[in-house]
């Protein structure tokens, strides 16, 4: 706790007033919103991830979850064939689950995916997420992917992955992306953005994912937090 106190006074001092909480559990659900409820800046989600679908589950109880108004977004949901192959076909019911719930309420979607690009996208357009709207969370994907996101009324969400020297083709995308279509994020308390990678991240660092957006795309650093900002308020705060 004391930890979360510091990092929510850097974050406060790096000009980031707005965060966003995501669930990956139900189990889990209950404290993080314990955990944030002081803090009126946080807002949270709600979701099992795709690596997370032999947790406990129930229906009924996701749905009211989700209405909670401190729920702006149901997920991190989505598919990950890299690291759970074998758990595919849940994932996929769990997942589309998830949309139905998503699109019935008009809260839009976190979406993870790895190796599963075709069935995200198919679940995604079979089930009416163009409804409600997302964002592809930690984006890694390649361009005709995030047209195809983009497509279905989602934003595109930069992590620090970007700074890193290897990602080469994940900065080409991002030079090609529209400020209007992208969302910055650290997906705490992993990927800390050079020049703080190894070290745990949190989320100031966002800072640096935008400065290092803005040298990409030949424009100035406020250019990229003002649209960031204005993006996350039309797809969290609507």
């Amino acid at each position: 706790m004391m930890a979360s106190k510091m990092y929510l006074k850097k974050q406060k001092a790096a000009n980031v007033d707005k965060l966003l909480s995501v669930g990956v559990t139900l189990d889990s659900f209950p404290n993080m919103m314990e955990l944030i409820k002081p803090y009126p800046e946080i807002m949270a989600s709600c979701g099992v991830h795709p690596l997370d679908v032999e947790s406990a589950f129930s229906l009924e109880q996701f749905k009211k979850y989700v209405a909670n108004d401190r729920v702006v977004a149901v997920g991190e949901t989505g598919l990950d064939y890299h690291y759970q192959p074998e758990t595919a076909e849940l994932q996929k019911k769990r997942f589309e689950q998830q949309v139905e719930v998503a699109v019935g309420v008009n809260k839009p979607l976190i979406i993870h995916t790895r190796n599963a690009r075709e069935d995200t996208l198919s679940i995604l357009r079979n089930g009416g997420a163009d409804k409600c709207g997302g964002v592809i969370h930690c984006f890694t994907e390649d361009l005709p992917f995030a047209e195809a996101a983009m497509d279905l009324g989602f934003y595109i969400s930069i992590s620090g992955i970007v700074t890193f020297r290897q990602a080469k083709e994940l900065k080409e995308v991002v030079k090609q992306l529209p400020l209007e279509r992208l969302l910055i994020e650290t997906d705490s308390p992993y990927l800390a953005p050079i020049p703080h990678r190894g070290k745990e991240n949190q989320p100031a660092y966002v800072v640096e994912v935008a400065a290092y957006i803005a040298q990409l795309k030949g424009v100035s650093l406020s250019e990229v937090g003002e649209k960031t900002s204005k993006n996350y308020q039309d797809l969290f705060l609507r």
